[in-house]
């Protein structure tokens, strides 16, 4: 975090405190939603079509974060610290622009097996 010393980031952060930074493999599960989302299509079956979805995906997730030092190359994470839960947020923001409205229910990061974020968006955090 650029807002606290050297000192307090070491002793916040641990090992993820590296000034050059530090990898992680992290997965993202989305979860789509029927009970605010569009009703089925009738011909396809599907709320969204499954390619679609996996181009959003790419645009959304894939193509800002793989294979980046966040706080490098990608500009939301030059101001806003790169922790998993923030990853979520950033994830969460980047779909909701492409996913037809109401669609969006969840999204979960595993930074590992033990470690997992989920965020369901401002307006149900408090659910």
């Amino acid at each position: 975090s650029k807002s606290l010393s050297d000192e307090e980031n070491l002793k916040l952060f641990g090992k993820c405190n590296n000034p050059n930074g530090h990898g992680h493999n992290y997965k993202a599960r989305l979860l789509i939603s029927l009970l605010f989302s569009p009703q089925i299509d009738p011909v396809s079956g599907m709320v969204i079509n499954l390619t679609d979805l996996k181009e959003y995906m790419q645009e959304a997730i894939m193509k800002p974060l793989d294979h980046k030092n966040l706080d490098k190359d990608v500009p939301y994470f030059a101001e806003v610290v790169s922790t998993t839960e923030n990853v979520a947020v950033f994830i969460w923001e980047n779909l909701k622009k492409l996913l037809p409205v109401g669609t969006l229910y969840k999204v979960k990061v595993y930074e590992t097996d033990q470690n997992i974020v989920v965020y369901k968006g401002e307006e149900t955090a408090s659910e």
